[in-house]
C-alpha cells in the first residue's frame, strides 16, 4: 500500500534506516573514539545528567528553527539535541535502574535499558557541532540511535507482561505513563533537527511544512490512509472489514503532525474494525453488509479563542460497544479481551462473553514483532501489525498499549482522547486535537 504522506513528514524508507542503523549500531560512536566508560563510571555519568532538570523547551521555539531554515538554525538545533535528550534519556535510565530488582532483571526491560544507556554515552559524549559538515554525519548517526529505539514500547510491553505480579496497575501505569511522553519528546526533537538538517541539504523546505509540523494536514487524507492500511490488515486477519464513511467538513486541514495523527488514528480504527467484524460476523458473509465505521471531522469553529482552536473527530462504530464491566479498565495499559480462550479457539467475542470487541486491544509490535534479538523494524508510528502472524507480520490484536498510548499523543498538545460505549450497540471516539500553529505555549 502506499502512503504518500510519509514522505511529506520527512521520515526516510524503513531499509535505508534499517541498514544505517545496524552499521552504526555495530560500534555505536560515543564521541571521541577512544572514549570508554567503566560501567560505574557511566553509571555516574547518568546519574549527574539525570539532576539536571529538563530546559523548558517551547513548541513554538522548536518551530522557529524552520521559519526559515538556516545554517545557523540547524547548528543552534543540534545544540538542543546534544543539550536536552541526554538529560532525559539519563532521567530514563534513572527510572528504569530505579524498578524492583527482578523486574529489572527481565530480558526485555534490561535490553530497553542498554539501550538508553548506549544512546545516552553518544549524546552525552559528543563533541559540538560547529559546522554543517559535522552536522551531516551527526545526523546520520542520529537517524541510527533513533532507529535503534524504535521498538523500546513494545519490548517494555513484554516485560512488563512477565512482571506483572511483582507491580501494581498503578505503579506500571505511572511509569508507562511518564516513559511515553518522555519518547514524544525526545523523539520530537530529535526528528525535527533530523527533519531541518535534510532539507537544508536538499535545499528546500516544503512550503506547508515547518519540520515535521504539516501546516494543512487533512484529517480526511489522513483516515482513509490509515483505513485503507487497517482494512487490509482486517481482511487478512478476520476475513471481512467495513467500509469508513467520512462525513462533516470533509475538507478541513489544521497543523499538526502527521506521524501523532497517523498512530491515533490506526488504533482506534483497529479496534473499530475488528469489534464490527466480530459482532456481525456471525449475520452477515460479505464485507459489503457490514456496517460501515463513520469518521466525523468538525474544524475550529470560528470563535475559537486564542490558543484554544482544536480540530475534532468522532470514530463511531457498531462494534457492540463494552460491556459496562470492562469499561472502566479501556485506558490501563495490558488491558486486552483479544487472546481469551473463546476468540482464540476460534470463536467470536459474544463467544466469549464480551459484548462487542476488544477496545484498548491494540498494540505498537507486541511480542509477534519481537525476535530473538530484540531488532525489529519499523520506527514509533509505523510499528503497526500486519497481515497475520503466518506471513511475519502480526496481527490485529495485541497487548492492550493501543488505546493509552493514543489518548497520550492526543493529550500531550493539550488535546483530549473520550471513549462513549452503547452496550449493546457500538461505541464513539471522541479525538479533540489542538492546532499546533496555535499552540506555541506548549512545552516539550
Amino acid at each position: 500500500m502506499q502512503r504518500s504522506l510519509r514522505s511529506s513528514t520527512f521520515r526516510f524508507p524503513q531499509a535505508k534506516r534499517s541498514r544505517l542503523c545496524l552499521r552504526t549500531l555495530a560500534t555505536l560512536p560515543v564521541g571521541h573514539a577512544e572514549t570508554t566508560f567503566t560501567p560505574a563510571e557511566l553509571s555516574r555519568l547518568i546519574e549527574e545528567h539525570a539532576k539536571q532538570p529538563p530546559r523548558p523547551l517551547t513548541l513554538s521555539t522548536l518551530l522557529s528553527l524552520a521559519d526559515p531554515v538556516t545554517p545557523d538554525s540547524v547548528l543552534k538545533s543540534v545544540g538542543y539535541v546534544l543539550t536536552e535528550i541526554p538529560r532525559r534519556l539519563a532521567r530514563r535510565a534513572r527510572a528504569l535502574e530505579g524498578l524492583p530488582f527482578i523486574v529489572g532483571m527481565n530480558p526485555f526491560v534490561a535490553r530497553t535499558l542498554e539501550r538508553y544507556r548506549q544512546s545516552f554515552r553518544f549524546l552525552s559524549t559528543h563533541p559540538a557541532v560547529n559546522s554543517l559538515e559535522e552536522n551531516k554525519r551527526f545526523t546520520e548517526q542520529l537517524d541510527a540511535v533513533v532507529s535503534s529505539h524504535a521498538n523500546d514500547i513494545p519490548t517494555m510491553a513484554k516485560g512488563f507482561q512477565e512482571c506483572a505480579r511483582y507491580m501494581t496497575p498503578e505503579q506500571i501505569s505511572t511509569f508507562l505513563d511518564e516513559a511515553i511522553r518522555s519518547r514524544i519528546a525526545v523523539r520530537l526533537i530529535a526528528e525535527q533537527h533530523i527533519a531541518l538538517s535534510r532539507s537544508l541539504e536538499d535545499g528546500e523546505m516544503a512550503a506547508d511544512h515547518l519540520g515535521i509540523v504539516h501546516k494543512f494536514c487533512s484529517p480526511q487524507n489522513m483516515v482513509r490512509m490509515c483505513g485503507s492500511w487497517v482494512s487490509d490488515l482486517c481482511e487478512a486477519t478476520l476475513g471481512a472489514h467495513p467500509e469508513i464513511v467520512i462525513d462533516g467538513e470533509v475538507d478541513a486541514t489544521f497543523a499538526y503532525i502527521p506521524v501523532h495523527l497517523e498512530y491515533i488514528l490506526t488504533e482506534i480504527l483497529k479496534n473499530s474494525f475488528r469489534a464490527t467484524v466480530e459482532r456481525h460476523a456471525k449475520q452477515y458473509t460479505s464485507s459489503a453488509s457490514i456496517p460501515p465505521v463513520v469518521v466525523t471531522i468538525s474544524p475550529p469553529p470560528p470563535s475559537s479563542l486564542p490558543h484554544q482552536r482544536f480540530l475534532s473527530l468522532r470514530i463511531r462504530d457498531q462494534g457492540g460497544g463494552v460491556p459496562p464491566a470492562y469499561l472502566a479498565q479501556i485506558f490501563s495499559y495490558s488491558f486486552t479481551t483479544a487472546g481469551r480462550q473463546a476468540a482464540s479457539q476460534g470463536g467470536s467475542w459474544e463467544d466469549a462473553g464480551l459484548g462487542g470487541g476488544p477496545y484498548a486491544a491494540q498494540h505498537v509490535g507486541g511480542s509477534a514483532a519481537i525476535d530473538g534479538s530484540g531488532s525489529m523494524g519499523g520506527g514509533l508510528f509505523t510499528e503497526m501489525t500486519g497481515r497475520g502472524l503466518q506471513m511475519g507480520m502480526g496481527t490485529i490484536a495485541g497487548l492492550g498499549y493501543g488505546l493509552p498510548m493514543s489518548r497520550l499523543y492526543a493529550l500531550y498538545f493539550g488535546g483530549s482522547l473520550n471513549f462513549v460505549s452503547l452496550d449493546g450497540w457500538g461505541s464513539d471516539v471522541f479525538l479533540k486535537l489542538r492546532c499546533l500553529d496555535d499552540a506555541g505555549d506548549a512545552e516539550i
